[in-house]
């Protein structure tokens, strides 16, 4: 047992040692030289000693070109697979180990390829890698302004080193890739939401705010600048989506909070849209000069963010407390990455890219959440107004059908009324009549006048019980019974009956008024076969226009010198026509035309 534990405790030294030989070095010391855009060769003389990371901007500021850095180490064994990481080139870079190119961009020269955001990492070994000394040179083309310059070089262990650079292009590559895919997707999504509920702005502006807040994180993955033709106008473009996406976000937290401030909306709009159109007017001051606007940017998003955190906490809703979550998280990492770029930092990795797809999706589940309540409030409403129509409606119907119930009582009411009144006018006075004549000679009242006047009854009785049977008819289905028993009466006197009848059919006259007109007409055709022994009668109805004509004309005697016939039965003779006539809105004439006599009525088709 002893033995054994002694050789494990040898073996896990043995490892160790092997670990420690194999941990990779990182050699932050260096030597750079200038040179311009077109040099193939390292210059001779020049060479300064550096500290890596190297930022050759603050040393010569003004140069925009290329410089060389040198970098050697002493390699124990050549044959073993040695790894090479090189944790930043800014901005196009040439490899070369011991006078071999080993990478090579594709643009060492305007527009600059972009490979600033990864680091790069070789295996070598011999006959590229010496057993002793060896020599990294690094090309590196860049523009003063843009943190040009080499990051540590690291060599050692492959499988170390391999390690090292997955992870760094996992955080400063892949993590920009996985944001810039979720805020495409989220902003189109909610783009759509928008499209959908055009009247809640606040998904357009977040939209909005995601499409450019990606555009802008695009920076951290293109290795080819096009359309643009110089890194200036690359980065003023990319300055000025950071300006776009601060207005956009700000209006964005401002409609969140059911909040409009047309003023300052309207202007921040503008500062956007002009930092947008300057981009190709003056793209190298707008690139080179981006911190003077981008600070007051980054400064007011700060301010904008803080006070949306201080009003959620005042109102303490839970969406809002969520989003401010949200906000909050990338603000106090972007302290960091603020730091890097103002160069106040020496680092490559900004942390930013770590918590932005959290915060995307955080802010996007805020407002799918918003949406999600906005439509049950809508559904709630619906259903709401649904109840609410249902009852009006069965409130309505039972309004209705009382309604129906009192006009169909009334109509009833009405139809008895007129039926009462129609008996009085006509049935009742021949009645009343015939009474009075019996009353006062009822030894001078023959059986054939007993006979007339109850005729006379009935007629008017048929009249009656015609009209209110066939109230729906027109005047020719009304006419039709009359004109039947006309002709009949007629005939028995051997009078030729001739009826023309014009433009009456489908024309409807008020129950009352139809039976005025068929009282009058009848009226006249019982004083043709009472009073007039003519051998033919001619009845003409026609409707011309607006009116309506009626014409009642025989062969006969002709008027008495008297002017006025009356019936038999107590009937109202002329005078009863006349009134019927006025109250039909016509002018009743009477004509003596030898031989006999014509009645003429024209009256109105309207009452």
């Amino acid at each position: 047992m002893i033995l054994r534990a002694v050789l494990a405790l040898l073996l896990w030294c043995c490892a160790g040692i092997a670990q420690a030989q194999a941990a990779p070095i990182t050699i932050a010391k260096a030597e750079a030289a200038r040179s311009d855009w077109n040099a193939q060769t390292p210059p001779i003389d020049g060479w300064v000693s550096v500290t890596l990371q190297d930022d050759w901007g603050e040393r010569w500021p003004d140069h925009d070109g290329v410089v060389w850095y040198r970098v050697r180490w002493n390699q124990a064994d050549a044959q073993v697979p040695t790894g090479l990481l090189l944790d930043y080139t800014g901005m196009a870079a040439e490899v070369r180990l011991n006078g071999s190119v080993i990478d090579r961009d594709a643009s060492l020269v305007e527009p600059l390829s972009r490979k600033w955001h990864v680091p790069r990492h070789y295996v070598v070994q011999a006959p590229l890698l010496k057993q002793g000394e060896n020599e990294l040179l690094v090309r590196v083309s860049g523009l003063g302004e843009y943190v040009p310059g080499l990051g540590t070089v690291s060599v050692g262990d492959a499988k170390a080193l391999q390690d090292s650079f997955s992870e760094a292009v996992f955080i400063r590559r892949d993590l920009q890739i996985l944001y810039f895919t979720i805020g495409i997707v989220v902003a189109s999504l909610f783009g759509l939401f928008w499209l959908v509920r055009q009247q809640d702005t606040t998904y357009g502006w977040y939209a909005l705010s995601g499409f450019f807040g990606s555009l802008y994180g695009s920076n951290y993955i293109v290795e080819n600048i096009w359309p643009f033709p110089t890194t200036n106008m690359w980065q003023a473009f990319i300055s000025a989506t950071f300006v776009a996406m601060v207005v956009t976000h700000a209006i964005f937290l401002l409609r969140y909070c059911n909040r409009r401030w047309p003023r300052i909306e309207r202007a921040l709009l503008v500062i956007a849209l002009l930092a947008l159109v300057l981009v190709p007017i003056i793209p190298d001051w707008m690139g080179t000069q981006r911190n003077t606007y981008l600070i007051p940017a980054v400064a007011f998003v700060y301010v904008a963010n803080l006070a949306f955190i201080g009003y959620a906490l005042r109102k303490r809703r839970i969406d809002y407390l969520v989003l401010a979550a949200c906000v909050s998280v990338p603000l106090v990492v972007s302290f960091h990455d603020l730091a890097i770029y103002l160069c106040w930092m020496k680092a490559s990795t900004y942390l930013g890219a770590l918590l932005s797809p959290l915060t995307v999706l955080g802010t996007a589940f805020v407002l799918a959440y918003r949406f999600a309540n906005t439509m049950k409030r809508v559904e709630g409403f619906n259903a709401e107004l649904t109840r609410e129509v249902h009852s009006a409606t069965s409130q309505l119907a039972q309004t209705m059908n009382q309604q129906h119930a009192l006009e169909l009582a009334h109509t009833r009411a009405g139809e008895r009324l007129q039926l009462v009144r129609d008996l009085h006018d006509g049935f009742g006075g021949t009645l009343v009549g015939a009474i009075a004549r019996l009353e006062q000679a009822p030894e001078t009242s023959s059986e054939a006048s007993l006979v007339s006047m109850l005729k006379d009854m009935r007629d008017d009785l048929r009249l009656v019980i015609d009209t209110t049977a066939q109230e729906q008819a027109d005047l020719a289905a009304l006419i039709a019974p009359l004109r039947h028993r006309a002709s009949r009466l007629l005939e028995a006197a051997d009078i030729d009956a001739y009826w023309q009848v014009e433009g009456i059919d489908g024309l409807h006259l008020e129950p009352a008024r139809s039976l005025d007109l068929l009282r009058l007409l009848q009226e006249a055709l019982t004083n043709v076969f009472k009073h007039s022994r003519a051998q033919r009668v001619d009845v003409r109805i026609a409707r011309a226009g607006e009116r309506l004509e009626i014409s009642v004309r025989d062969d006969g005697v002709g008027l008495p010198a008297s002017s006025m016939l009356r019936m038999e039965g107590g009937g109202a003779g002329f005078a009863s026509m006349r009134l019927r006539a006025m109250r039909l809105g016509g002018d009743l004439q009477v004509r003596d035309r030898a031989p006999g006599m014509e009645l003429r009525l024209e009256m109105p088709l309207a009452g």
